[in-house]
């Protein structure tokens, strides 16, 4: 494995004055590009270096969008789950193994919610990127 080269510390400083409406400008350039920050995308363009423009698919982002909170949503129940087999694992009698049966039936229910929607957002993807 190669190491890292180690970058030189940048400690000059360039100051600029913009108007808010350049600066906005500026900003919207930059999210057009694989650039991590304004002062990247001006540093590349003052010292002319190439510039990456990003192609952006609106559906993907969406879907990723909506992946990433599903995701969350589902690690969120997931502990959920570890914790009452904990608890399962730590009672004793039938009675305390029912009631645990019943209050974790909702749990259940809700993973299964999270699947189909899962599911049904994955289909629309593939029907929409089969369109384009």
């Amino acid at each position: 494995m190669k190491a890292k080269q180690q970058q030189p510390k940048r400690s000059k400083w360039l100051t600029i004055r913009l108007t808010e409406a350049e600066y906005q400008q500026i900003e919207k350039l930059t999210q057009q590009t694989t650039c991590q920050s304004v002062s990247e995308y001006a540093r590349k363009s003052v010292l002319s270096k190439p510039v990456v423009l990003r192609y952006r698919n609106q559906s993907l982002d969406d879907f990723l969008a909506d992946m990433l909170q599903l995701r969350k949503d589902l690690n969120h129940i997931g502990n959920n789950f570890n914790q009452a087999v904990h608890r399962l694992h730590t009672l004793h009698s039938t009675p305390e193994i029912q009631h645990w049966i019943l209050l974790n039936e909702q749990d259940k229910t809700e993973i299964f919610r999270r699947i189909e929607t899962i599911s049904n957002k994955i289909t629309e993807a593939y029907t929409l990127w089969l369109r384009e």
